[in-house]
């Protein structure tokens, strides 16, 4: 199975820009769909934005439309999530996961990187 680890979170002041990256080991990375996902506190996990196998198609939250941007390089085995013009309202642990190439669900995470923005 592929392992994941996130890094790049911090703390920053609102309007701030950050770039996460997900580095994938243990399997072919393009072999997986690749999202990022965000829980803030007392709230349930949510989607960010995922990738397709090669990078070519994209989708993103409502939420984060116009300010964050995922991308992939597969011969990194990295995905990134470059986040701009952070709110408040980002303030999460933002997740990685990986959809093996016809599996319906992300069954593989990451550990999480707390992004904190403050007013």
């Amino acid at each position: 199975q592929v392992q994941l680890a996130e890094s790049g979170g911090g703390l920053v002041q609102a309007g701030d820009s950050l770039r996460l990256s997900c580095a994938a080991s243990g399997r072919t990375f393009s072999n997986y769909r690749m999202a990022w996902y965000r829980q803030a506190p007392g709230k349930e996990r949510e989607f960010v934005a995922s990738i397709s196998l090669a990078g070519f198609t994209t989708s993103v939250a409502g939420s984060v439309k116009g300010r964050f941007t995922i991308s992939r390089d597969n011969t990194k085995n990295t995905v990134y999530l470059q986040m701009n013009s952070l709110k408040p309202e980002d303030t999460a642990v933002y997740y990685c996961a990986a959809a093996l190439r016809y599996s319906d669900s992300f069954d593989y995470w990451g550990q999480g990187t707390q992004v904190t923005v403050s007013s």
